[in-house]
């Protein structure tokens, strides 16, 4: 649902902000942590085996998504096991990944 506030511009820590969160969701590994999370918790073990990168990569890819308030951790033993922050940021993906499947590849194909 997208909140709707006054009418006009947004203000410019506001714009900001949201670029940043897109900023975030613009390195593939990245995308692909936070729609696996999407779907459920897991660990960073079961993240590196799924998007096929190293344990110490995807830390660093979850490191950022936590400085960025986008995942959370919890310790379960000697696991460090991650969830989506907010729902609203998988709601993005999955919207993302829903424009793509109705409209194709235009960006990736180099349109403007």
């Amino acid at each position: 649902m997208i909140e709707r506030g006054e009418p006009g511009p947004l203000p410019a820590t506001q714009l900001h902000d949201a670029a940043a969160v897109f900023g975030m969701l613009a390195a593939t590994a990245r995308l692909q942590i936070l729609w696996l999370l999407g779907q459920g918790e897991r660990d960073v073990g079961t993240l590196a085996t799924e998007i096929g990168q190293t344990v110490p990569a995807v830390s660093q890819h979850l490191a950022k998504l936590r400085l960025a308030g986008l995942v959370r951790m919890r310790k379960e033993g000697r696991r460090n096991v991650y969830t989506i922050a907010d729902p609203g940021i998988a709601d993005i993906v999955r919207l993302a990944f829903r424009h793509h499947r109705l409209h194709g590849s235009r960006l990736s194909d180099g349109v403007d």
